[in-house]
């Protein structure tokens, strides 16, 4: 099927008069994993709901595999797998017990057993969800968003309250999705988690798209390349020789720094530069910037600014 997994334009959602996403423009394509990035607040999690039929938008346009969903909300379900931070799982349930119950739901379900031993949940399989560690019922919840096997799969902080191993381990289990063509749309506070697992990041803030790229293409701008050579060097000559958009300079003696996007004819330039003049660049090499790096170069907000939790479809939302 052509066109993209996901198409929001101009989308709009209050609470109480406060605007939680506020004319958001977003596509995501099929086949591809796109993170969705932004601090506590930002609209994402409302964005997910209201894409997954959750929530209704007060204006614009959401097309999800090519369907509206809430018009189309019974045909569409079946689709789509949803991981969202409320509970909405019977408290006294085991984890096989909830599985079995979802996969009845579906015409093609994924097997439950095989997969309690794939996302690691073995050990709690006689504990009901109560009982269960947080990190376990984070699993669980992932669980119930696959198991039918969805063709667009909505995960919010999959991997919150998760031991560094089972991260890796989900971590695994996303990009396996993505091997089988399903359409992965996650939301994180984890920047390390985003530039690795992403195909796609959408970074938003105050319920707006502010930049859109693939994590190699959000990080490239404004990488730096530092040395030091005698100082006083004419850097303006240096500048003049860089590619558009790369400057240099001397922050101090002896000291230099070249910004601005990397690549392989900028190093050129640089030791080319220096060869002219006589000069042995010393310790040359070139820092690149991180996801983080970006994300709080547009946001202004710390990462311990960001929340975990999100409010469930039928409560009042808050916004994130």
């Amino acid at each position: 099927m052509s066109g993209p997994a996901i198409a929001i334009a101009g989308l709009r959602k209050s609470y109480g008069g406060r605007a939680a996403v506020d004319g958001l423009d977003l596509t995501v394509e099929r086949g591809a994993i796109t993170a969705v990035l932004g601090p506590n607040g930002a609209g994402k999690t409302t964005t997910l709901e209201i894409c997954a039929g959750l929530r209704t938008a007060d204006a614009g346009s959401v097309q999800v595999l090519g369907l509206d969903p809430r018009r189309d909300r019974a045909a569409l379900m079946p689709r789509l797998g949803v991981m969202l931070q409320a509970g909405g799982i019977y408290s006294g349930a085991k984890p096989v017990e909830m599985l079995r119950h979802v996969a009845a739901l579906h015409a093609n379900p994924l097997d439950p057993e095989e997969l309690v031993e794939l996302l690691g949940l073995d050990g709690a399989r006689r504990t009901t969800y109560r009982r269960m560690s947080g990190g376990e019922k984070q699993l669980l919840a992932l669980g119930l968003a696959l198991v039918g096997r969805p063709e667009l799969a909505f995960l919010d902080e999959p991997t919150a309250g998760l031991d560094p191993h089972a991260r890796r381990r989900t971590w695994d289990l996303i990009s396996g999705l993505r091997d089988v063509g399903v359409t992965v749309v996650l939301t994180t506070h984890l920047m390390d988690e985003a530039e690795s697992l992403a195909d796609h990041v959408h970074i938003v803030d105050k319920g707006r798209l502010i930049v859109s790229g693939t994590p190699d293409e959000l990080t490239r701008a404004g990488n730096a390349l530092t040395f030091s050579a005698p100082p006083g060097l004419p850097v303006s000559t240096l500048t003049g020789a860089l590619p558009e958009g790369t400057e240099a300079s001397e922050p101090t003696p002896g000291h230099y720094l070249v910004s601005g996007p990397m690549d392989p004819t900028t190093l050129a330039a640089v030791t080319s530069w220096c060869a002219d003049l006589g000069v042995m660049p010393d310790g040359l090499s070139v820092e690149r910037r991180s996801l983080e790096d970006v994300f709080l170069e547009l946001t202004g907000r710390k990462l311990t600014n960001w929340g975990l939790s999100a409010p469930g479809p039928a409560q009042t939302g808050s916004g994130t």
